[in-house]
């Protein structure tokens, strides 16, 4: 008998996957963990039913919700991830050598822990490197306790519900400005422009009313909704835009390099008019 697994994207679609196996499924305090096999994307990584990450096309999240704000800063020392606890922005953000410490604030430990099993290659910075601190905590109360003290932050969080629903809050935004130096930067991924425009254009808006620079780019995910994704970039002085492609660090990528670095902020219209007040 064949077995699909399909995810509800919208009340009017989805996408559908065969897989062979269920390796791991857990109810956690926070959401539900399931880590199938499938024949398309080798195995992945569901929360509440929403796909998060698979083998075949991880790299182009990861590698997009980190180097370009880690290019853009001159110098990114200290950089906390929101979420993220599959570990893959962390592997990116430690093949930076100007960073000292990465931390990792994710509130469901067992993500941590069930990707560490089942996704080592992803999850490979999570454990032994001496750059990296992984913390179990709310993400929310660990920028409140840290004001001023990070280069970069990067919000990596699933879709806005349950857990992640504070994640995308104007008050949460401005706790990321508080938390980070006088020349810091923040990204967040911000969702699809064809099924989340609202959510798009009030996060772009928010962040444009708290830091001085603000750009929306996108990029190509197939197991995510629509398979066309964005996130947003905000910064207190540095501009994406203004970096030199010549010094650009592709380090080890599979997707993101210096050419795409400016490309991805060039916007359909349709996905441009969501940056317009």
């Amino acid at each position: 008998m064949e077995l699909w697994y399909t995810e509800k994207q919208t009340e009017n679609h989805g996408i559908t996957t065969k897989i062979t196996d269920t390796l791991y499924s857990e109810k956690t305090e926070f959401q539900q963990i399931d880590v199938i096999t499938t024949k398309q994307f080798g195995r992945m990584l569901v929360l509440d039913g929403m796909v998060m990450t698979t083998d075949v096309d991880e790299f182009v999240y990861h590698e997009m919700i980190t180097h370009v704000a880690l290019n853009t800063h001159p110098n990114p020392k200290k950089v906390l991830v929101v979420g993220g606890g599959d570990g893959g922005a962390i592997r990116e953000i430690v093949k930076h050598p100007s960073v000292e410490k990465a931390v990792l604030a994710e509130i469901d430990g067992g993500v941590i822990e069930s990707c560490k099993k089942y996704f080592p290659e992803i999850a490979s910075a999570l454990t032994g490197n001496s750059r990296v601190d992984v913390q179990v905590i709310d993400g929310i109360k660990h920028i409140h306790d840290h004001k001023g003290e990070y280069d970069v932050i990067m919000v990596d969080s699933t879709e806005p519900v349950g857990p992640a629903v504070g994640l995308f809050e104007k008050g949460f935004y401005q706790g990321i400005h508080d938390a980070l130096k006088p020349d810091g930067i923040m990204v967040a991924q911000t969702e699809s422009p064809w099924f989340n425009r609202e959510l798009i254009k009030r996060v772009f808006k928010d962040l444009k009313s708290i830091f001085p620079v603000t750009r929306l780019y996108t990029c190509s995910i197939p197991t995510y909704p629509s398979g066309l994704w964005s996130f947003t970039i905000a910064s207190k002085q540095h501009d994406p835009l203004e970096v030199d492609a010549s010094k650009i660090k592709t380090l080890d990528t599979k997707y993101y390099n210096a050419d795409l670095h400016h490309a991805v902020f060039k916007l359909p219209n349709f996905v441009a008019e969501l940056t317009r007040d």
